[in-house]
């Protein structure tokens, strides 16, 4: 007989019902459950025939999986009905009971299996009720009693909270090594109904998707909370972004209380039809039912889909990390991501101090600054000589997992306080750094610690001998971590090589090449390795000069990085200029510096120390003072982001130009130029997001001087962006200038799923 996965890879499998709803038809008192009022998982001791006859009502109407009756068999909830010490024993009987059922209606040609549910417990990790390393420990217990029973495939379900499905997972893999036994692994979050759409700690789909997927599950899917309906577009986001195999198991509908009991009111048709358009058009491969979903619901379910072969699904994986909320892709047509430097002891003076005093709300004040200024991610360090680097860590990634809209970067060279941090992380994290300096063991033991809790990593060209300065030896070097990581069960896109840059500053003849040498490490590391990353500590390039020169060498040398491959960087993202800012003679001196052009009688090193003898200059162009019209002032202020009187300039143009001509011919204008820099590569994103709130700023004091048509609305008009997308400054310029022009505007927000923007409009 065929094993559950070879059965997956060939139809379309069917799960049972509600086992909540069936026991609640048997209306049993309290001796029934032998004095623990409610708690299920008893029945398999105290009404065995009960759950015999749960299990067999799904298998009548033609199921081919039932769960077991133990999702709230961890010792954390039966600790609630002072059974924790039994929990082993009580799931292996569940386990065992469901296992007779299935095997009494199996067949030669057609097996029956038993999934092993593991549901979410009653505390979130994240929200800090509990650790991940106690829950994953009672897990353990759980886990190890459902597979002695016999199950066929382990099931977590109704996760609430991406730290307790890590949780389980660890559990599971750590019993899986400990024992010798294996069987597959679903994995099932629970996303609340629009508007909310996500889970109950706040995480959208693409978090989950993209914390879980470095795990080995089988299958990653969605169940309970809310009827099929509801569960569409994250349903089609898992199968258009997984190779995994995707599950679907939705309530009767959404519930409602009706005389004072839970009603489901989703007809058994209703169900039947949802799931296969989830099966025939979406290309999920697992469905079934979760709350108020009976026998006649899957008997139906079981008549339409029937024998179905899984539709196949082309899906290209992409590399991201998360912070609890979303996912952050690692590919972008325009790079690079930044990677703020300054919640680091080592990167920030104002950190460290604000660490000695243990002020954490100021930190985490920082963090959120380095994300308003456009860091995609946060470099996190608290070494500090003298302190308990893990306490620390631990303090303050506890805060930024749930206060950080960012993913974090992990930024530590001792192994028990990456441990204890990688388990304070919803998302998927990166773990800055791995390398051989100390040798392949020992690499090794942080990449499995990497590998254990579903994070990518920063390697670095270091091995035995030393840091590498030629591009040859890194690539040699980032060759021998990749092969050793990859075996190691690192996916090649959870892999970001950081090439190593030095200090341009000494003089020396042979660190002349330095700048070089790094920028062909970058273009070899990612023509012979594909799908792998590249960052880089920009700033070291400038360790030793003036501000004024690191400033304006840093960005000369990250926008050659980026041409060479560069795809993170880790940089003070407000202390970046973009291109078109730096004037061009003098970007022209570190371009000479950057790529040693010496010849007889100029030397770029002392030619710039030379030219920078005057601290006044700054070679930024922009802060040039020419003079201009009001119209070419504001359309500047927008492109360079700069709203430092911006109010006075708008009075003055207010005397010749109505409201809305300066929004449509001039601030408009500035963003088109905006645009354009973006687009050819010579203004990253953070200074486009600057000049959207200066736009922004500009609209706000505008609107309340633009006419408003009086009179009949001219008509309606829905508003939003779309799910993933948190742009919003367009979409409210668009409402200022309809609204105030006879429109009704329904502006319903940012990262709206689309059958919210389709209930708004009907």
């Amino acid at each position: 007989m065929k094993s559950f996965l070879e059965a997956l890879k060939e139809r379309v499998l069917i799960f049972d019902g509600a086992m909540g709803t069936s026991i609640h038809k048997y209306q049993l008192s309290l001796e029934d459950y032998a004095g623990c009022e409610n708690c299920p998982e008893i029945l398999c001791e105290s009404k065995p025939d009960v759950l015999r006859e749960i299990h067999a009502s799904f298998f009548e109407v033609g199921c081919d999986v039932v769960e077991t009756c133990t999702f709230g068999g961890s010792p954390i909830v039966l600790a609630e009905f002072g059974l924790a010490d039994r929990a082993f024993e009580l799931n292996k009987k569940a386990a065992e009971l469901a296992r007779s059922v299935a095997d009494d209606f199996s067949s030669a040609s057609r097996r029956r299996y038993v999934s092993g549910s593991i549901g979410p417990t009653t505390k979130l990790p994240s929200l800090g009720h509990i650790s991940l390393r106690e829950m994953k420990d009672a897990y353990y217990q759980q886990v190890a009693g459902l597979v002695e029973g016999g199950v066929d495939v382990l099931q977590f379900e109704t996760g609430q909270d991406l730290l307790q499905a890590k949780a389980c997972i660890v559990a599971i893999e750590e019993y899986f090594k400990a024992s010798g036994k294996h069987v597959p692994v679903i994995t099932q979050i629970t996303i609340e109904a629009p508007p909310l759409g996500t889970m109950l700690t706040g995480s959208d789909i693409s978090a989950a998707l993209t914390a879980l997927s470095p795990f080995s599950i089988d299958v990653i899917g969605i169940n309970c909370a809310t009827g099929p309906n509801e569960m569409m577009d994250p349903v089609r986001y898992l199968c258009e972004n997984t190779n995994k195999f995707v599950s679907v198991l939705p309530n009767a509908g959404l519930p409602e209380n009706v005389n004072g009991e839970t009603v489901y009111k989703l007809t058994p048709d209703d169900l039947a039809q949802a799931l296969q358009y989830f099966v025939r058009q979406v290309g999920v491969n697992i469905i079934g039912g979760c709350c108020g979903t009976t026998p006649e619901h899957l008997k139906r379910v079981v008549e339409v889909v029937g024998e179905v072969a899984p539709k196949k699904r082309t899906v290209t994986e992409t590399s991201s990390v998360a912070s609890l909320y979303t996912a952050l892709p690692l590919n972008v047509d325009i790079p690079p991501l930044f990677v703020g430097e300054r919640t680091n002891t080592n990167g920030s003076k104002k950190f460290k101090e604000l660490l000695e005093k243990e002020d954490w709300d100021a930190m985490v004040a920082m963090a959120r600054e380095q994300e308003r200024e456009g860091a995609h991610m946060l470099d996190v360090c608290a070494a500090y000589v003298g302190r308990d680097e893990s306490r620390d860590m631990n303090i303050f990634i506890k805060r930024l997992n749930t206060d950080a809209q960012t993913p974090l970067v992990i930024d530590s060279t001792e192994y028990p306080v990456l441990d204890e941090s990688l388990q304070l992380i919803a998302g998927k994290p990166i773990v800055n750094s791995i390398n051989l300096e100390d040798g392949e063991e020992k690499m090794l033991a942080k990449v499995a610690l990497i590998r254990k809790y579903g994070a990518a990593a920063v390697a670095l060209t270091i091995d035995e001998k030393g840091m590498a300065r030629g591009a040859e030896h890194k690539l040699a070097i980032a060759k021998r971590i990749y092969d050793l990581a990859v075996s190691a069960g690192i996916a090649p896109g959870d892999l970001i090589f950081d090439a190593l840059t030095f200090t341009l500053s000494t003089g020396n003849d042979d660190d002349r090449r330095l700048g070089i040498e790094t920028l062909e490490g970058i273009k070899l590391i990612k023509k012979e390795l594909p799908g792998v990353k590249t960052i880089l500590g920009v700033s070291n390039i400038s360790f030793g000069f003036n501000p004024a020169i690191r400033r304006i060498l840093n960005s000369v040398f990250l926008h050659y990085a980026v041409e060479a491959g560069l795809d993170l960087a880790i940089v003070h993202a407000s202390k970046i200029l973009p291109l078109y800012k730096i004037d061009e003679a003098e970007r022209e001196m570190h371009e000479k510096l950057i790529f040693d052009k010496r010849i007889a009688g100029y030397d770029p090193l002392f030619a710039l120390l030379d030219f920078y003898k005057d601290k006044k200059k700054t070679g930024v162009t922009a802060s040039v003072k020419v003079s201009r019209s009001i119209e070419e002032t504001l359309k500047q202020r927008v492109i360079d982001g700069d709203r430092v009187d911006l109010e006075a300039d708008l009075a003055v143009a207010m005397k010749q130009h109505a409201p809305i001509d300066i929004i449509n011919k001039i601030l408009l204008e500035g963003m088109k130029v905006v645009g354009e820099l973006f687009g050819s590569g010579k203004m990253q994103l953070p200074f486009v997001l600057q000049s959207a709130e200066t736009m922004k700023a500009a609209v706000s004091y505008l609107e309340p001087f633009m006419e408003k048509l009086e009179g009949s609305s001219r008509g309606s008009c829905v508003l939003a962006t779309v799910k993933g997308d948190v742009h919003d400054i367009g979409k409210n310029l668009v409402d200022i200038i309809l609204s105030n022009n006879g429109y009704k505007i329904y502006n319903l927000g940012i990262k709206q799923p689309i059958d919210n923007i389709i209930s708004a409009a009907i």
